[in-house]
């Protein structure tokens, strides 16, 4: 199953026989929270999720963002009328990254139909609602281990024998700047890929040829060989992930990512450029 939807795919499944659950995670890195946001205008019918609190567990040693609970995690996808069987559709304010967060969440934990609204609230032209949903209970029970995850000695390990993809803006890799952990520069062997150059301007995913070839060119082809992500705390991570779904390419998650990896005074950080 393509893990995006259009606008206009959305709204003609939204008026059928089976409309999808629809999940609004409007987040941004350092920003105001999204719940305002949400109450003022949101999709008809849009559950609100907050990323920090219910799509990741408290931070520490993990990260900034690490895995929640599965049960905790199951426990607000049945609140927000998630089930085993029905179709989930998830959006943000356009950016991708909290709503590939959840996507990839979804199906770390087995479910099947899910996917993301390709470009967010800005690519939706139909009315807006302030109506809070009260969905009925879902029956949604994760089973986590459904897509691949790297903790840091795999990532480490991968970045030496395979390829790893850091998602974080080149500069953040290179260690020129680094606002927000304790140190700059990327794991040793990692390869810069910002998760930028997946979209258009629009905020959209490029199309899946053109996905192909970027990812190509930095040695994710098909067969190549394993692949993983990483960013600042696998928020954006998710969003690569996603990206190299729609290439047609299978690649693992470290969670952990940076702000995990920096935290630790004993492991190494590369800085510059790409490794020739």
């Amino acid at each position: 199953m393509k893990p995006i939807i259009t606008a206009s795919e959305y709204a003609s499944e939204s008026a059928g026989p089976r409309p999808p659950v629809l999940l609004d995670v409007r987040w941004q890195l350092g920003g105001p929270h999204g719940r305002p946001d949400y109450e003022a205008g949101h999709l008809p019918g849009a559950v609100f999720v907050d990323l920090d609190t219910e799509l990741a567990g408290p931070a520490g040693s993990g990260g900034r963002h690490p895995l929640p609970d599965p049960e905790a995690f199951g426990a607000v996808m049945r609140r927000a009328g998630v089930g085993q069987d029905t179709p989930v559709v998830v959006y943000d304010g356009g950016q991708g990254w909290a709503a590939a967060r959840a996507w990839w969440l979804l199906r770390w934990t087995g479910h099947a139909d899910v996917r993301v609204l390709d470009g967010g609230l800005a690519a939706w032209t139909g009315d807006l609602s302030t109506e809070i949903p009260e969905p009925a209970e879902g029956d949604f029970r994760p089973k986590p281990g459904a897509l691949p995850t790297l903790d840091a000695d795999a990532a480490a390990a991968l970045a030496r024998t395979g390829l790893l993809l850091d998602a974080r803006a080149a500069e953040r890799y290179r260690g020129d700047v680094e606002p927000i952990d304790r140190v700059g520069g990327h794991i040793p062997g990692a390869v810069s890929a910002p998760t930028t150059a997946n979209v258009a301007e629009d905020g959209r995913y490029l199309p899946a040829e053109r996905l192909t070839e970027r990812f190509s060119a930095l040695g994710a082809g098909k067969g190549d060989g394993p692949v993983g992500v990483y960013c600042g705390s696998g928020v954006s991570g998710a969003h690569e992930v996603l990206a190299l779904e729609i290439a047609g390419i299978r690649a693992a998650l470290y969670p952990g990512s940076w702000s995990e990896w920096s935290a630790d005074p004993a492991r190494p950080v590369a800085t510059g450029p790409e490794p020739a």
